[in-house]
């Protein structure tokens, strides 16, 4: 048996050069970017209500999340999150060099910077009480395709890999997906013969069947044990309903879909740098593979055009499998990390096939320049909503604050007196002040001027940070109260009648309008 030094040295000596860059790359630069929001506390919505929150998600299908996020306590503890996030980002760098054969260190460090850059990342950092559970479940995606490309039988173990990042969050399955498709790519450009190209195939087709299948017999046994159903929260109970809509219908919003958050979602091109960097991926990807094709001579071959027009055609129904899974699910952002391949990919590609030429060289520069456009584009987006996550976390401290001394000062109040606290925050009597919205648009949890939007928001944040507790009615008892002639002659808060006693209950209207 080996003593512990003597296993540190062995396990030491086996990681690859490009492995350690790749990690470092990735928790160094994951730190610089994200690290404004991992020193913060700052809550969104859901936040609020998750200082502590088990995790016991699978009613939503997420049957692993809960072991996940354990790691780190189910408290939301940005610091202790983020760093373990950073920590399974470095190793999902590491694996997917591995996986795409990337040897030039320029090359593994913007791969692995875009990885950790992309918006994406940003946005789930707004929901950081599910952060290191949710990149947990993208390390597992990642692995389950290095599985089958690493070991004869991996399709097993891959598969068991795919169950657990889809039961920790299904949203990471056209990760896997897209690198599956690569793979195929890779397969297609090798020497050699039909029979085995096609048998190495299928290995990630198996693979994708058995966690799937996995997945779903894991999820309907523990739902058993627990008692409990899907819930309709995103469409998980209609899970496979898409192809009741009719293949058609349902393929064509896939490619709408893809089209729309591409070319319009404010996210993967968001301006003139990022449109200009996409171009010079796009120019040098056609370079080498004009270079390939005249080197060898696949014009002669029919199949070949066939393949590529296919795989095509194939990318944006794989990145958008999830309306297929849940045709009703708000697509938003956190569920779009797999668009980061559609960057990855090409500058791997490029930089494993460039020909040792002068337009091989040319095309190497050109994803070089690309990706540390697109780095620092993404770098500098996601500290612009980092910004104005925190103006608006102050925004509502201030405005929560007002409102609960607006509460106890008002005449026949007492600890424990009923309050009904209706509507958000107006915007007639607060215009918007929020100068992001060209940025954060399309970044769910950093666009906006508050965290509040239902009475309960309001009770969690002045509950865990004002230090007072409100005794909210029963959201059924709010709803009488809504349409009684006494809330509707109220105006909104910051209005003298904003909040008054009426019949033992202190009203508060925030409403955008007076009826």
């Amino acid at each position: 048996m080996k003593t512990p030094q003597e296993m540190w040295i062995l396990i030491k000596n086996k990681i690859k050069k490009q492995w350690k860059t790749a990690f470092l790359a990735a928790f160094v630069l994951g730190l610089c970017i994200h690290m404004p929001v991992m020193v913060s506390d700052i809550p969104n919505h859901d936040g609020l209500d998750s200082i502590y929150f088990d995790q016991n998600m699978i009613t939503s299908g997420r049957w692993f999340l809960s072991v996940a996020c354990g790691f780190s306590s189910y408290y939301s503890l940005p610091w202790v999150i983020g760093l373990l996030g950073m920590v399974f980002l470095g190793i999902t760098a590491a694996l997917l060099t591995e996986y795409l054969e990337l040897e030039n260190t320029l090359t593994v460090v913007m791969v692995s910077g875009l990885l950790v850059a992309f918006p994406a990342l940003a946005s789930t950092f707004a929901y950081v009480f599910t952060l290191d559970g949710y990149m947990l479940g993208l390390l597992l995606a990642v692995s389950a395709c290095l599985c089958v490309k690493k070991h004869k039988y991996g399709f097993v173990t891959g598969g068991i890999c795919l169950a657990f990042s889809m039961g920790t969050y299904q949203a990471y399955l056209p990760v896997a997906m897209l690198l599956c498709v690569y793979a195929l790519i890779d397969i297609f450009m090798e020497e050699g013969s039909v029979p085995s190209k096609i048998k190495a195939g299928l290995h990630y087709l198996y693979m994708g069947i058995i966690g799937v299948g996995l997945y779903y017999g894991i999820l309907q046994v523990l739902l058993k044990i627990q008692g409990k159903e899907l819930a309709d929260y995103q469409g998980i109970s209609g899970m496979t309903a898409g192809a009741g809509k009719g293949l058609g219908s349902t393929l064509i919003e896939m490619y709408r879909n893809f089209g729309a958050f591409t070319l319009k979602g404010n996210v993967f091109w968001n301006n003139l740098f990022s449109g200009a960097a996409l171009c010079l991926l796009v120019i040098a990807v056609l370079v080498v593979l004009t270079g390939l094709i005249k080197e060898r001579k696949w014009w002669k071959s029919p199949l070949f055009f066939v393949i590529i027009a296919l795989m095509v055609l194939l990318v944006p129904l794989v990145c958008n499998v999830i309306l297929v899974i849940s045709p009703d699910v708000n697509y938003h952002l956190m569920m779009r990390y797999q668009w980061v391949l559609l960057l990855i990919l090409p500058i791997a590609f490029v930089d494993k096939y460039a020909p040792r030429t002068a337009s091989g060289v040319g095309a190497g520069w050109c994803i070089l320049f690309a990706a540390a456009v697109l780095l620092l584009n993404y770098a500098v987006t996601d500290n612009i909503a980092y910004s104005n996550l925190q103006k608006k976390y102050e925004k509502t401290y201030a405005y929560c604050l007002r409102i609960l001394d607006r509460i106890e000062s008002t005449p026949g109040y007492y600890p424990g007196i009923p309050v009904a606290l209706m509507g958000m925050v107006s915007d007639e009597q607060y215009p918007i002040t929020d100068v992001t919205e060209d940025v954060t648009s399309g970044m769910i949890g950093m666009g906006g001027d508050t965290l509040l939007y239902t009475g309960a928001n309001y009770h969690a944040f002045i509950k865990h940070y004002l230090g007072a507790t409100l005794n909210l009615l029963p959201t059924s008892d709010m709803a009488e109260i809504y349409f009684t002639e006494e809330y509707t002659n109220m105006e909104s808060f910051p209005g003298a009648e904003g909040v008054k006693l009426v019949d033992g209950i202190i009203y508060v209207k925030t409403e955008n309008f007076n009826r």
